[in-house]
């Protein structure tokens, strides 16, 4: 990275959220990170948090070594807690942790335990404070999750079609669902920044059909658009047949049988972006080191897809991806929310 100043408005943008998250003068607040942060996010959030006079300390681990036979990215389960009972006795002392390290909290085998400790936890995506600041959360975005949020638990079908020849069925009984809209100022409870998503996790046996990524689309794991189509053929949540020709499909193939894992093929989670400030062309603008790709998975109308671990259905694994589809029409229970692309 070019830029190391603290820039007035990337704290600006910062104070702003963590305002929206009630943080308190003289609050105990927990900055965690790992030596491989983002060091000068790490700093925004400790300017920040000065600003509103909060009681932060910095705890920083060690970035673990590599176990997986092939590199990993944007899991949202960090491995570098590792259970450690000194960090976790001061993260339950913190009421806010503001969560810096490189792949999140989100799916980390720890957060059970955080949040059980009453902490509220806000996950700052491992981007560019350009992208962060250009996505401070609105109280547009808390009503569109909340309303999201509404719609998908009620269902009991998601249909996802294209032009391009998906045709996807998923059972949503049962699904776990939530919505992420940037902040959260309840006690026990986990946001990302940047927002605006919806996902659902479906059940076991839950996933069928087949689903196209068509050139365009976005594989967030290798931070590439697509250039060639891929067809995927997804038999009880798992993918069974990857079709198509060129460099996305033979990676595509490659990476997931590197895992050895049959869990690495199958559903993680499904959903649908809803920030209509979140870009499309946003991969575009930064080096891969500098962006997570979150801005790609909140862009309103895709259709966000992807692999590997889902606790809900007894699935665990490293293996990941999270791939935005676009012009798709997703329906619950025969009422379209997204049409061809279009947020509704």
């Amino acid at each position: 990275m070019s830029v190391t100043a603290l820039e007035p408005s990337w704290i600006d943008a910062f104070e702003a959220v963590f305002r929206r998250c009630r943080v308190a003068r003289g609050e105990p607040v927990c900055v965690l990170a790992e030596s491989r942060s983002r060091a000068l996010n790490v700093a925004l959030a400790e300017a920040a948090l000065a600003r509103l006079g909060a009681r932060h300390f910095r705890c920083t681990l060690p970035t673990p070594r590599p176990t997986a036979p092939v590199p990993v990215r944007s899991t949202g389960a960090s491995r570098a807690i590792a259970g450690h009972p000194a960090a976790l006795a001061a993260m339950a002392a913190s009421t806010f942790i503001v969560d810096l390290t490189v792949e999140g909290l989100l799916h980390a085998p720890e957060l059970k335990r955080i949040l059980g400790a009453g902490s509220r936890v806000l996950m700052v995506s491992n981007e560019h404070p350009d992208t962060l600041e250009r996505l401070v959360p609105t109280d547009e975005d808390e009503v569109a999750a909340k309303a999201a949020v509404k719609r998908a638990r009620a269902a009991k079908r998601m249909h996802v079609s294209s032009a391009a020849g998906t045709d996807l069925e998923v059972a949503m009984e049962g699904a776990p669902s939530v919505g992420v809209w940037g902040w959260t100022d309840r006690p026990g409870t986990i946001a990302h920044w940047p927002g605006g998503i919806l996902v659902s996790f479906p059940r076991e046996g839950s996933v069928q059909g087949r689903l196209v990524l068509d050139a365009g689309d976005v594989n967030l794991t290798f931070k590439r658009y697509i250039e060639s189509p891929i067809a995927l053929t997804i038999e009880d949540d798992h993918i069974t047949d990857i079709e198509g020709r060129g460099a996305d499909a033979e990676m595509m193939r490659r990476y997931l049988e590197a895992w050895g894992d049959r869990a690495a093929y199958a559903v993680s989670h499904v959903g649908w972006g809803l920030n209509r400030r979140a870009r499309y062309e946003a991969l575009a603008f930064h080096d891969r080191e500098d962006t997570n790709g979150t801005e790609l998975r909140a862009v309103a109308g895709n259709f966000l897809f992807s692999t590997g671990a889902n606790e809900f259905a007894n699935r665990f694994t490293e293996g990941h991806f999270d791939i935005p589809v676009f012009h798709t029409t997703i329906t619950l229970d025969g009422e379209e929310v997204v049409r061809e692309g279009v947020l509704l």
